[in-house]
């Protein structure tokens, strides 16, 4: 990795200032989180600095709160829940900068503390200097741990690091960039993506990044009826992106000049709506028996091929799920190709929320090299973007 670590950092008696990702889902009315993910990725980055004598400085936003406070965006049941995770008192600050933040940080001298959300402050999102200069304030070392935030040019991800001497990736971030960066550098071959999800212009720059560089690139998901109709194919009241159409075909001419195979699916479960209660059923794609229905899920011929197409893979890189991952029995085709994805014999990185939901409820997320926390970070990188939260950091 060509930036600086927290590895490199002397942290005895300081105070690490380190940007976190603890944007997790609460659950509504009891404040309690329903999902800590992200608060126990952080772990280790956060054990790591303790361990070697730091006071530690933790950042980060919660949902958005529109830039003022907002009681049910509160971190205080993060710093609940982190208590319980490090085992160990963490001192929650009432806001993130000023007197409030000061005296925490005073008082949790050789601990834990926890800011408020740093998105109740307009400036955050503005990237504004001064108050990014505010938050810098409160360490000695500047640690970004947040790659699900690296793709904001927001004060604690970017402006911040113009006011620290050295700006360092934690431990998780560090990961990140090492495994998509190996991806998209030198990944071991056979290459495969998978990239499913709603709309092709969600990944449209993650299909034209990866399809020069892959060896092969299945797709579903409701993006492959934007493939389907732009070859002819009939799709009843799929979801279409209809000015995607010519992207689909340069796509595809791209793939095969460069003699990748672009695989869509060959079966799909279609209902007439969109809902747990509807008849579906399994025809072949192309069949006119779709009638005036729409896919909602790939079939188990398409997940069988697909499972063969990654049976050799060295390498797999996985986005965005098969169907309508929500509704059960809409979400067989996302958990099939889960289990042929555990099932390689190389490096598997999975990231976006419901890829990584699939991966967790087939009981496979141990057997997967990486799961990226970064949703959208990991999909600009993915597509050649320089990440401002990365390319802020100090070079080694």
């Amino acid at each position: 990795m060509r930036k600086l670590s927290i590895r490199d950092l002397n942290l005895q008696g300081t105070r690490a200032f380190i940007r976190v990702d603890f944007n997790v889902p609460l659950v509504a009315e009891r404040g309690a989180i329903a999902d800590d993910t992200r608060i126990r990725a952080a772990l280790p980055t956060v054990s790591f600095a303790l361990e070697r004598g730091a006071t530690v400085v933790l950042a980060s936003h919660l949902g958005r709160p529109k830039g003022r406070p907002t009681p049910e965006y509160s971190l205080r049941p993060v710093a609940g829940r982190l208590t319980d995770l490090l085992n160990r008192p963490v001192l929650f600050a009432e806001d993130c900068i000023g007197a409030a933040a000061e005296r925490a940080v005073e008082h949790g001298a050789g601990g834990v503390v926890l800011l408020e959300n740093l998105r109740f402050h307009p400036e955050e999102e503005e990237n504004d200097s001064a108050f990014a200069a505010a938050l810098a304030s409160l360490g000695d070392v500047y640690v970004n741990d947040a790659f699900g935030a690296a793709h904001r040019a927001h004060a604690s991800v970017e402006a911040i690091t113009r006011h620290v001497p050295r700006a360092a990736a934690g431990l998780l971030m560090e990961k990140e960039l090492e495994y998509l960066g190996r991806v998209l550098q030198s990944p071991e071959r056979p290459f495969v993506a998978i990239l499913g999800g709603a709309k092709v212009s969600d990944k449209l720059e993650v299909i034209e990044n990866l399809v020069t560089r892959v060896d092969r690139l299945l797709i579903g998901g409701a993006m492959a009826y934007t493939f389907f109709k732009s070859r002819g194919v009939p799709v009843g009241r799929s979801r279409v992106e209809d000015d995607k159409l010519a992207a689909a075909r340069d796509i595809t001419e791209r793939a095969s000049e460069k003699g990748v195979t672009l695989a869509l699916p060959v079966d799909h479960v279609v209902a007439d709506t969109l809902d747990a209660s509807a008849t579906a059923s399994v025809v072949a794609v192309g069949d006119p028996a779709i009638g005036n229905r729409m896919g909602l899920d790939i079939g188990p011929a398409t997940v069988d091929r697909y499972a063969t197409l990654l049976a050799d893979a060295r390498t797999v890189v996985w986005n965005g799920p098969m169907g309508v991952f929500e509704i059960e029995q809409f979400a067989k085709g996302t958990t099939g190709v889960a289990r042929a994805v555990a099932a390689v014999r190389g490096t598997t990185i999975v990231g976006g929320g419901d890829s990584i939901s699939a991966v967790t409820q087939a009981g496979v997320a141990d057997k997967i090299t990486h799961i990226s926390t970064g949703g959208g970070s990991s999909l600009e990188f993915l597509a050649g973007r320089k990440l401002p939260g990365v390319e802020a950091l100090t070079d080694k």
